[in-house]
């Protein structure tokens, strides 16, 4: 048994010394001043900025490692102007209101004692993730903006690349003497995930963002609480009454401008009586990009007859399906009621559209799709952090605790009760 025990111990020293440095480095990122958090963001954009050549040649190594055809190597690739972009983020950044520190109510009870509810950091954040690199540079400038550490643990896919932006993050921390282990990444190696999922004595909250696979994955092993970060299986529905030129643009946006994200459109509904005009309307828009559909009896008679190119016959399985690529499926709706039902039944609770001109419907379409997110008249690619103003993102939330939709640096605190007192006793 002492052997055993002893085994263990050494698996499990990596990891668990990184968790007990991270526990440890709180006390150093919450003892900063906004001026302090803000500067040092401000100088992890300008650190990006000189080493975007070194940034590069990092990330073409995990590329060359990848397939072509992978819809993942999109979200992987670092290209000059993503690095701007991701520069621009951290100063956006910088510039928002520290989420912690703020008063949410203040009360004096009869008995005199004082009381006040504020926003305190989470503590330690733990984010599993797969090919994005941004998320290693979002969630770091939100953690550390927000005054809590975080451990990142990112996919095998983007190895080098996360190991050069943590190297500057560190250099950056470095550079105002700061414990460094306000940012960590962790190993790469799945036998380590156990650990942290479980590591309840040093982690507060645990974020997957990537996969269902990866989501569910967490959500059935963690003992640490975790905010889920949902796949977006997004639906748009074309009613009646809409303007078919520009739902057509909405669609096509909606689907082609980035395929490989969660708010990218799965799904198109469209009403019976429109059907032809309008799929006749959007299906040079989706020829043009070489957009695969998976079309349904009605859309497939219509599609095959306008000659569309990418065609074939939707199964069961197209359908509730996060294509993630340049991929679709289209469904002929008989009103209303039928697309709400079948959004109810496929949806993943994480945006979702109606294109109509009937006020009616708009609003029983707000009132009753439950999303985190739910559109009228515009393109589902719009769910982001960055375009709601909430600065970068650490994903989007499907669930319903604590924090839903973009989830980013408003969300990363929780609250904290505090009592004065003058020998009051119960």
């Amino acid at each position: 048994m002492t052997v055993h025990h002893h085994i263990e111990n050494s698996k499990m020293e990596t990891i668990e010394k990184q968790l007990k440095n991270a526990a440890k480095a709180t006390t150093a990122i919450q003892s900063l001043s906004d001026q302090q958090k803000q500067a040092l963001l401000l100088a992890l954009a300008l650190r990006l900025r000189q080493e975007k050549s070194a940034i590069i040649t990092n990330n073409r190594q995990d590329l060359d490692k990848m397939d072509d055809a992978d819809p993942k190597k999109d979200r992987l690739l670092l290209t000059e102007e993503r690095i701007e972009a991701l520069a621009e983020s951290l100063e956006d950044i910088a510039k928002l209101p520290n989420p912690a520190g703020v008063v949410l109510l203040e009360r004096t009870l009869d008995n005199g004692l004082s009381v006040t509810k504020k926003t305190v950091p989470l503590g330690v954040v733990g984010v599993i993730y797969e090919s994005r690199p941004n998320v290693t540079i979002d969630v770091a400038a939100l953690c550390i903006r927000s005054g809590n550490v975080c451990l990142l643990r990112g996919g095998t896919d983007a190895f080098h690349t996360n190991t050069i932006l943590t190297k500057l993050i560190h250099e950056t921390l470095a550079q105002f003497e700061l414990d460094e282990n306000i940012v960590q990444l962790l190993p790469t190696d799945r036998k380590h995930v156990d650990e942290l999922l479980s590591a309840t004595q040093y982690v507060d909250i645990i974020i997957p963002r990537g996969s269902q696979q990866l989501i569910d994955f967490v959500r059935n092993h963690a003992k640490v609480p975790v905010i889920e970060t949902g796949a977006g299986v997004c639906h748009t529905y074309v009613e009646t009454t809409a303007k078919l030129q520009q739902s057509a643009e909405i669609v096509a946006n909606a689907k082609i401008s980035r395929p490989s994200v969660c708010n990218a459109l799965d799904t198109v509904l469209v009403d019976r009586t429109i059907a032809t005009s309008f799929l006749n309307i959007l299906a040079p828009l989706l020829a043009a990009h070489e957009v695969e559909v998976f079309a349904d009896d009605s859309s497939f008679d219509v599609l095959s007859t306008a000659g569309y190119p990418h065609l074939n016959v939707a199964t069961e399985e197209d359908f509730g399906r996060e294509f993630l690529a340049l991929k679709c499926s289209v469904k002929v709706v008989a009103d209303i009621n039928e697309a709400l039902k079948h959004i109810h039944r496929f949806s993943s609770k994480h945006s979702e559209a109606i294109l109509t001109e009937e006020p009616a419907l708009q609003e029983r379409f707000l009132n009753e799709v439950d999303a985190a997110a739910v559109f009228v008249n515009a393109s589902t690619r719009f769910t982001d952090g960055g375009v709601f103003g909430l600065g970068a993102e650490i994903g989007i939330s499907t669930q319903k605790l604590h924090a839903r939709g973009p989830f980013a640096l408003e969300k990363l605190v929780t609250e904290k009760w505090l009592i004065k007192g003058t020998g009051q006793i119960r």
